[in-house]
């Protein structure tokens, strides 16, 4: 990851303005998918954990989770300024994907399936489908929200649609629950 001489600058004018070891945070929202989002924010230490990778520059630093530093593989954050303004832009050209599905862990190719293969269709009927975990008997453990909880179709919809899609794509995948408390309402799609 590349921070400019510009932007660090702008971060240690920002940073001056708030309490002492306040930082930088960089983050993805759904990294990996069509829907990533990419963030910064600031970061106290208290905020800090284990699960995070320090990048120490002049007089801060920037903390992000291990978990989606993959994903940041050639990212750029730089200052633009025009007669007025400035403006941090911050570029990661791989925040939407960059692992091949054979390097995925199975939770992640089936997360990555539901995200882009089945969600669109569910969105639809104001559905959706969480991967809640993969068992060790490599169950998928799904759950279901929106217009999908309570829809007379979901057995259907689970067993015809998702688990076949899944189990096709995913061979080491040995089946699919669904841990959703179905309540039938005004949301529910059928």
């Amino acid at each position: 990851m590349h921070i400019s001489k510009e932007a660090q600058s702008y971060f240690v004018s920002l940073l001056s303005k708030k309490k002492k070891n306040t930082h930088i945070r960089i983050f993805i929202i759904s990294p990996g998918t069509q829907n990533a989002e990419c963030g910064i924010s600031y970061c106290e230490l208290d905020e800090v954990s284990k699960k995070d990778i320090v990048l120490n520059f002049m007089n801060f630093n920037v903390y992000v989770r291990k978990s989606i530093f993959s994903y940041l593989k050639n990212a750029e954050i730089d200052l633009i300024k025009d007669n007025c303004n400035s403006q941090i832009t911050f570029r990661a050209p791989f925040a939407k994907g960059r692992k091949k599905l054979t390097e995925l862990t199975l939770f992640e190719q089936v997360k990555l399936m539901l995200d882009k293969e089945i969600n669109p269709n569910l969105s639809l009927h104001n559905g959706l489908v969480t991967l809640v975990k993969i068992t060790e008997k490599n169950i998928a453990v799904l759950k279901f929200s929106g217009g999908c909880n309570g829809c007379s179709m979901i057995s259907t919809t689970l067993k015809d649609n998702i688990e076949k899609l899944l189990l096709q794509k995913n061979p080491e995948l040995n089946g699919v629950i669904d841990i959703t408390n179905h309540k039938y309402g005004s949301h529910s799609y059928i």
